[in-house]
């Protein structure tokens, strides 16, 4: 099945809005053997928009058109869909009372321009929207069956998993489960990862199992898919690759599955009923923002001071500027009352990077210079810290060169 996707609206056509939706939307469906073959991008224009819907609808079996549903006047998709169609728009009485409902339980009255949220092609098949008040709706045009679904990332995701998908493996005749499996990596790139993993998709002798990368610097995702007819079925397909992708990628995977660096280094220190601290300089305050946002309950991690040079932070630790980075790491353990203290200092102009980790027994320092500009030297430098602190707690060596730092 060809299934095409139409992104509609200025914002993302002039590149003020980032398109995620279409990224993760096609993500999803491939991951579950839905093969999306193209992707449009088309402005708030009429015209382009009827163009774009024609051209679909004579070589898609299915496309899926995000964005448009909103209550403004640049707000097209139903009326080109009708047009389209041949249809007249129509009233939805339901989905307008959904609306008023929306409105009422937030203590306000809905704005009049609201009614055209309720207006949907003659025959179309209503898609509910629980998060919000644009309704999806499906209706065939030419030989395609589109699907219309709202812009808004949070309300697309709701449709997608509750609504499109169903719809969509329906229509594909597609009965087995694609079960995907993760691996993030850290500090070895994508031709390094390939090479090291070479003959993996052999194992499964009948060719069911696919491998792939997704590079997300820092940050290396390999994946493993498999259609099964059930996930436990999947499961047990995979279990001997997965050993073996752990094996050959050893200390360089920091996570797997919806798993983060900062996840794995704060969940070794709740194991070890240990707590943490930290002091940043030239990092624009990463490290403290991932690890408060995976600690959200609270009570490992502790703080992280900022600043963009030593002499900024060292007062608040009872320091000089001077002090060696063990010494910067070993009193934001101590001012804290923390296990651990982890220490970064990033030059970003030349990629110059110090690390340094404090536990009650010990501390070390360790260095870099990552390639690839300031960018790359405050985003890998952030990571690198994360990392060097999961080895530690891990048992794992902490001075293993990656594949981004300069020899």
């Amino acid at each position: 099945m060809r299934i095409e996707v139409i992104c509609t609206g200025d914002e993302v056509l002039t590149g003020k809005t980032i398109n995620t939706n279409f990224s993760r939307l096609s993500r999803r469906l491939t991951e579950l053997g839905l093969l999306v073959v193209r992707e449009t991008t088309v402005g708030d224009d009429r015209v382009e928009l009827r163009a774009a819907f024609d051209v679909a609808a004579r070589r898609a079996d299915a496309v899926i058109v995000n964005g448009g549903l909103g209550p403004t006047v640049d707000d097209l998709s139903q009326e080109v869909a009708a047009e389209a169609a041949g249809v007249a728009l129509d009233l939805r009485p339901e989905w307008l009372e959904t609306i008023r409902g929306f409105y009422r339980r937030r203590g306000r009255d809905m704005p009049p321009n609201n009614r055209k949220q309720a207006m949907l092609p003659e025959g179309a098949e209503l898609i509910d929207n629980p998060v919000g008040t644009a309704c999806g709706f499906a209706i065939d045009i030419g030989r395609a069956r589109f699907f219309f679904t709202p812009g808004v990332p949070s309300e697309l995701d709701v449709m997608t998993e509750n609504e499109l998908i169903p719809r969509l493996r329906a229509m594909s005749g597609i009965d087995a489960m694609v079960h995907l499996k993760r691996f993030h990596s850290f500090g070895i790139g994508e031709s390094r990862a390939d090479h090291l993993l070479a003959g993996i998709e052999a194992m499964d002798v009948e060719g069911r199992v696919k491998l792939g990368f997704q590079s997300h610097y820092p940050q290396l995702e390999t994946k493993l898919t498999v259609a099964a007819p059930s996930h436990e079925v999947a499961t047990a397909m995979l279990a001997p690759i997965e050993a073996e992708i752990r094996r050959r990628l050893g200390n360089f995977i920091v996570a797997e599955d919806d798993g983060t660096l900062e996840g794995a280094v704060l969940e070794h220190l709740r194991t070890q009923g240990g707590s943490l601290s930290a002091v940043e300089t030239g990092s624009h305050g990463g490290l403290g923002a991932r690890l408060a946002a995976a600690d959200e309950e609270g009570g490992v991690f502790l703080r992280a001071s900022s600043g963009n040079g030593a002499a900024v932070v060292a007062g608040s630790l009872g320091l000089s500027a001077d002090a060696s980075l063990v010494e910067f790491a070993e009193a934001a353990r101590r001012v804290d009352g923390a296990t651990h203290g982890l220490a970064v200092a990033i030059d970003s102009q030349h990629g110059a990077v110090r690390i340094a980790v404090a536990d009650p027994e010990s501390g070390f320092e360790r260095r870099a210079v990552i390639m690839g500009g300031p960018n790359r030297a405050r985003q890998g430098g952030v990571e690198l810290a994360l990392d060097c602190l999961r080895r530690r707690l891990a048992g794992a060596p902490v001075d293993e060169r990656i594949d981004f730092e300069k020899a």
